[in-house]
């Protein structure tokens, strides 16, 4: 027998944020989370070897980013699991590797590039590179609705206060 529920009462997740809404926070909390990066890495490296700081960003940034684009980008109301985690860093693994192929066809068609064209050509990769990533979260890592496996992680509780809670979350993972 089901309890009786209010009539504000949800009976699912929320609902996840449009394509072009998740769009924007997709670049919003990637974008802050790599400025942020950029600058921790070097600052790490004042202690350790720049090779070790750089992987320590990188795990931080990508375990950061997925919270928010689970929490905040893609709207999910909690917060992701391991297998989550593992394919957002595969998807990241992916858009190093087009950014590093899109370099060694640069160097092998024109063996000294000038600055200006590599720049063009790495932030091509990576505009296309995120896109991909982009979309390889929305549709098959954050996925919601009849794509998304229920599971019994899904919690039953008015959307105001998913919103209260996942906003808390976030900037807790923001402050920290």
């Amino acid at each position: 027998m089901q309890p009786l529920l209010p009539a504000n009462d949800v009976r699912h997740t929320p609902a996840a944020p449009g394509a072009f809404a998740s769009f924007i926070r997709f670049v919003v909390c990637g974008g802050g989370v790599g400025l942020l990066s950029s600058a921790a890495v070097p600052l790490l490296a004042l202690l350790v070897p720049w090779a070790l700081s750089n992987a320590v960003i990188t795990i931080a940034s990508t375990v950061l980013c997925t919270e928010l684009h689970a929490l905040f980008t893609f709207g999910t109301g909690r917060r992701p699991g391991w297998r989550r985690h593992w394919q957002s860093a595969g998807s990241a693994v992916a858009a190093y590797v087009v950014t590093c192929a899109a370099m060694f066809a640069l160097h092998s068609v024109q063996s000294s590039p000038s600055m200006p064209t590599e720049q063009i050509v790495y932030l091509g990769a990576a505009g296309i590179a995120g896109v991909g990533r982009f979309l390889v979260l929305r549709l098959f890592v954050f996925a919601t609705g009849s794509r998304a496996a229920v599971t019994s992680e899904t919690v039953y509780e008015p959307s105001s206060v998913r919103q209260r809670k996942a906003a808390a979350k976030t900037l807790w993972l923001v402050a920290v």
